[in-house]
């Protein structure tokens, strides 16, 4: 089957049979009706020249004629039609039709420029021959107006033809391209959505590992005061005025850094927001948020020292060993440090009250190791009661694998848990 170009492609149609819409139908029926009556009347000269019935030239004629309507499905069959019939002096339409058609379709150049030929040939054969027996006419003017007729019926059509075939074409690459685009805009704002989505869910994840690891360890301190508080505060007074007073210090310093990211997140809203700047403000947000209370100067390394005599306060026997001279370290490794730390100490209060803890920091070459890690937990020791949401691991090892560190947790053979870290001094992409 062999169809001409705006019947390529299924989208959109809606016509009979092998027309892609009924207008296309109704013109190529209109077109062989008119074919039809012109190969009928012609078909009577005809009959007489071949001593024929005129019934029978007058029924072969509409029979020819009504080829055309085949032009869309068999451009070809139609056109070798029109070049059979023409000695018989009909299908005038039917000839420049089925040319026009057959050079506007899909069909290959050389077989539009072999029926070309044959069309061209056979016209001109059938007006030379026609024109040759006239009296008074000359053999060049024979042959001019021979080859004048043959081309005017054949070259114009073929010419319109490939015309309209090249510029359908044009259109349908255009609009093959556009929908390309079309599909390809979509793409990208599925996937700016989709990193839109992202980046607010690691926003999310990210405040709640801060607001985890800043409040959790104050709080957690508080808790432990307090139940101290209650243990002495008839026996020594002035023990239980001294942990009281701790117990408002760590309040007061949790409901500030608290207000700080919560000022933070409310001045990081905006009404609207287009999807794509979704990311850069969800990381803009995240780094004002842990620049609000980690800079100017922020946890560090060498707060280490603060850190655990808080824990001492509380209690705890905590013993620090720090080994190698510390470097210049970049904030990230310092503030991770110093969570680590700080995250540990929280669970040691929580899981393992009473027992003896060790904060082990090694500087070394290129990398910075920390390790906690606290004895078993005494069989008489009151339990504080503390919540444990299963975060605090599971913060530490994204903040650690985050930087390009190790990070490695467990129960230690003596019946206790030991957190080791190692974070290397230089961040990736630095």
């Amino acid at each position: 089957m062999t169809i001409t170009g705006e019947e390529q492609g299924g989208a959109g149609r809606d016509g009979p049979w092998w027309w892609e819409r009924p207008r296309g139908a109704v013109l190529d029926v209109g077109l062989a009706a008119v074919s039809a009556v012109e190969c009928a009347v012609e078909g009577v000269p005809f009959a007489h020249e071949a001593g024929l019935p005129v019934p029978v030239g007058v029924l072969f004629g509409l029979l020819v004629g009504s080829t055309l309507v085949l032009r869309r499905r068999w451009p070809i069959a139609v056109v070798l039609v029109g070049i059979a019939v023409s000695p018989a002096a009909m299908g005038f339409l039917l000839g420049v039709v089925g040319l026009y058609t057959l050079a506007a379709c899909e069909v290959p150049r050389r077989i539009t420029a072999t029926l070309t030929s044959m069309s061209l040939v056979a016209t001109f054969v059938v007006m030379y021959v026609r024109t040759s027996g006239d009296q008074g006419a000359s053999q060049s003017l024979v042959i001019v107006l021979s080859v004048f007729v043959a081309v005017a019926l054949t070259v114009p059509p073929v010419l319109l033809g490939l015309y309209i075939g090249a510029r359908r074409r044009l259109m349908e690459s255009l609009q093959e391209r556009a929908d390309s685009l079309e599909r390809e805009l979509s793409l990208l704002a599925d996937r700016a959505e989709e990193r839109a989505e992202w980046a607010r869910t690691e926003e999310r994840t990210r405040i709640a590992r801060e607001m985890h690891d800043v409040v959790a360890h104050r709080v957690s301190l508080m808790v432990v005061h307090a139940a101290a508080l209650e243990a002495v505060a008839v026996k020594d007074p002035e023990r239980a005025a001294k942990n009281a007073a701790l117990v408002g210090d760590m309040g007061r310093q949790a409901l500030t850094e608290l207000r700080e990211m919560l000022g933070v997140l409310r001045a990081a809203e905006s009404p609207k927001r287009a999807p794509a700047a979704a990311a850069s403000a969800a990381r803009a947000t995240v780094a004002a948020l842990v620049g609000s209370f980690e800079d100017g100067p922020g946890p560090s390394l060498g707060e280490l020292e603060a850190l655990v005599g808080q824990s001492r306060a509380a209690g705890m026997v905590v013993e620090l060993d720090v080994r190698g001279a510390g470097a210049g370290y970049p904030a990230e490794v310092e503030q991770t440090a110093y969570r680590v730390v700080q995250e540990a100490l929280t669970n040691c209060h929580k899981h393992a009250p009473g027992a003896r803890v060790v904060v082990r920091l090694a500087h070394r070459e290129g990398e910075v190791a920390m390790q906690v890690e606290n004895g078993p937990c005494g069989a008489d020791v009151v339990q504080p009661g503390l919540p444990s949401g299963g975060n605090g691991l599971v913060g530490m090892r994204e903040r650690v694998l985050g930087l390009g560190g190790v990070f490695v947790s467990g129960a230690t053979e003596e019946g206790g848990f030991r957190v080791s870290v190692v974070l290397p001094c230089v961040l990736r992409g630095a």
